[in-house]
């Protein structure tokens, strides 16, 4: 009983973080969703790029179950170089389209497969594995990087939320989070010339 709760639990987090990543593209032009906007290159489109790949990996090749279309494996290391950012010749409706469809076969996976199903990720120190430690995995992988999305959306139009109807954050606006900034500016500076 706890393991199908369980593994329906993780599995709607999963379908609903998937959900706000893609969100985060709407409205933005091809060059905000592609432009780097930390020092490593982060970027909105290939946040996505990069799980769709990675998911494609976790619930295809580990349980024997593999992606119906192109993902490079997980040894390539060229595909690796290219796997966190679009080329010119990448659309955004290919990428989208691509962590759709691998969403729809993760789907399928999870639904077809026991939570203590076995599965092997040789990538893994401990290569030996069950549903439950990927779903555990890919849950902790897509929100660590949709939290990436959210800030770098933020930064580039003020958009915040878990979808696009979210016109405030935590029940605020734009003025309430202006004043808060500039009071944690205040604060920061303080403690800075107290040093």
């Amino acid at each position: 009983m706890i393991d199908e709760f369980a593994k329906e639990y993780l599995h709607d987090d999963l379908r609903e973080v998937r959900e706000a990543l893609v969100w985060k593209l709407d409205g933005l032009s091809e060059y905000e969703i592609r432009r780097p906007l930390t020092a490593t290159g982060t970027n909105l489109l290939g946040l996505v790029k990069h799980l769709a790949f990675s998911n494609a990996r976790y619930f295809g090749e580990v349980f024997d179950r593999p992606f119906p279309d192109t993902v490079p494996r997980w040894d390539d290391e060229d595909a690796w170089k290219n796997e966190h950012w679009a080329t010119e010749h990448e659309t955004r409706e290919q990428i989208v389209g691509l962590y759709q469809l691998v969403g729809e076969h993760t789907d399928a996976t999870i639904k077809a497969l026991a939570i203590d199903a076995p599965g092997f990720v040789p990538w893994w120190p401990r290569p030996h594995v069950k549903l439950f430690n990927v779903m555990v995995h890919s849950l902790s992988e897509t929100t660590r990087h949709a939290g990436h999305a959210d800030i770098l959306r933020e930064q580039l139009d003020g958009a915040v939320g878990m979808d696009q109807g979210s016109k405030a954050l935590h029940g605020h606006d734009s003025e309430y989070w202006e004043a808060q900034c500039a009071m944690i500016e205040r604060a920061a500076r303080a403690a800075d010339s107290m040093r």
